[in-house]
């Protein structure tokens, strides 16, 4: 089997002391090495099946559309990894947002929210229990935090991590929240080398 590389081995553990009220984001712990695994979601365009993408890079991330920081920070950065690719190498790359809120995200939303921050992006979501399904396999964490006053209602706090799998379908690498965009490049740059 194939070693999953963790960069910077420890992610950020959020706590609450004393029964203080969680912050509107969160970044939640992932720890360990999730194994993986294919999964079909629906996309604006259809379902989207990590089996139908053997051959080519997959950047996965977890996330929502109405995250207010998070998920903006770390879609840019890899924004900015995805930017130094050529197109021939876009070519060799999907990247898959799944929403870990799928009461309020829609697959249309999705699309409008993802291909703000880079075309190659693909928003997916499905049924509660299959997002939940899908987020225990990669080891993804996530619940809601209520929001008194709020118009959004709630908010959802989860883990932060952006995941590379191989042309294979092997999960590979795990970076943790504000990997830098050149470390992100050359992890799917290796992929793409067939290392």
């Amino acid at each position: 089997m194939v070693s999953i590389f963790l960069f910077l081995m420890f992610l950020p553990i959020v706590t609450q002391a004393g029964g203080e009220a969680p912050r509107e984001d969160e970044v939640l712990d992932q720890s360990g090495a999730p194994a993986g695994g294919d999964f079909t979601l629906n996309s604006a365009a259809g379902p989207v099946s990590t089996s139908d993408l053997r051959g080519k890079v997959i950047l996965l991330y977890f996330g929502y559309t109405k995250c207010p920081d998070v998920c903006p920070t770390s879609l840019s950065l890899a924004t900015q990894a995805l930017n130094e690719l050529s197109g021939e190498e876009l070519k060799s790359l999907t990247s898959i947002f799944v929403s870990v809120d799928p009461q309020r995200d829609t697959v249309e939303q999705l699309k409008e929210y993802v291909e703000y921050f880079h075309e190659s992006f693909l928003g997916v979501t499905g049924s509660e229990e299959k997002v939940a399904e899908v987020a225990k396999m990669y080891g993804a964490q996530y619940y809601q935090v209520e929001l008194e006053g709020s118009a959004f209602g709630y908010s959802v706090n989860h883990s932060a991590a952006t995941y590379l799998i191989a042309p294979d379908g092997q999960l590979r690498f795990i970076f943790p929240h504000e990997t830098p965009p050149q470390v992100m490049l050359e992890g799917i740059r290796y992929l793409m080398a067939g290392n």
